[in-house]
């Protein structure tokens, strides 16, 4: 594929790495697609309690353990996690039938494939968390925040929705800010540094910032509201 025809925002990482165990593949051809979200339909009205609930989504969840504390801790939220990589989709999965969290709905495709299908204003809040930073120059059109990004999530964000960023590479950190400051549907919240230098409150962590601070990389965490 050429630089010309990649499209923003979209996935280009692996889709699958060792083989998955039995278990992990009995889960991913049976419970993935009960619990796959639906494309063109309203995300709430995909779960058994979507009256009056918030939604969240989470956008390349890795392993699963930062969605899979949150869905744990407010289960009085619905969550949508998306996640091309079968591995970490079969980690969630495991914990979500032994844990019986049924407030989480998944997608194992490309969310840029998702997204434009989805209503107007259904999210309360998204994360995106520790993106592949693509550091190679060649390479920065694959990162997954741009402006076109920007515009689809901006769609399907409420009013006063929060957008939560967090990663260890500074030259990411600019790139986002770089474009949720001159986007017109966004306003960074932060009016101090520990703002954007103290993890969100309640925050699990993830195995990528474990890594990350183990090797001296410094994360950062931003939030931005929908306006």
């Amino acid at each position: 594929m050429s630089e010309a025809s990649e499209r923003a925002g979209a996935f280009f990482g692996r889709r699958k790495g060792k083989k998955l165990r039995s278990g992990q593949d009995e889960l991913v051809q049976n419970l993935l697609p009960a619990i796959r979200v639906v494309p063109g339909s309203a995300p709430n009205g995909q779960f058994p309690h979507p009256q009056a609930r918030e939604t969240w989504l989470e956008i390349g969840f890795g392993g699963g353990e930062h969605l899979a504390a949150q869905a744990r801790v407010h289960r009085d939220v619905n969550f949508i996690g998306c996640e091309p990589f079968v591995n970490g989709m079969a980690k969630l999965l495991a914990v979500i039938e032994q844990e019986r969290l049924d407030n989480v709905r998944v997608w194992d495709d490309d969310v840029t494939d998702l997204l434009p299908t989805l209503p107007d204003a259904c999210f309360d809040r998204v994360y995106i968390l520790y993106p592949d930073p693509w550091p190679k120059r060649r390479q920065r059109k694959r990162r997954l925040v741009s402006d076109e990004t920007l515009e689809v999530l901006a769609r399907v964000m409420k009013p006063g929705a929060e957008l939560r960023f967090a990663s260890d590479i500074d030259d990411y950190i600019g790139w986002v800010l770089a474009r949720t400051l001159r986007s017109p549907h966004f306003r960074w919240t932060a009016t101090r540094a520990d703002d954007w230098r103290k993890p969100y409150e309640g925050w699990p962590g993830t195995r990528y910032e474990a890594k990350a601070i183990r090797e001296g990389r410094v994360p950062s965490y931003l939030t931005f509201e929908r306006v």
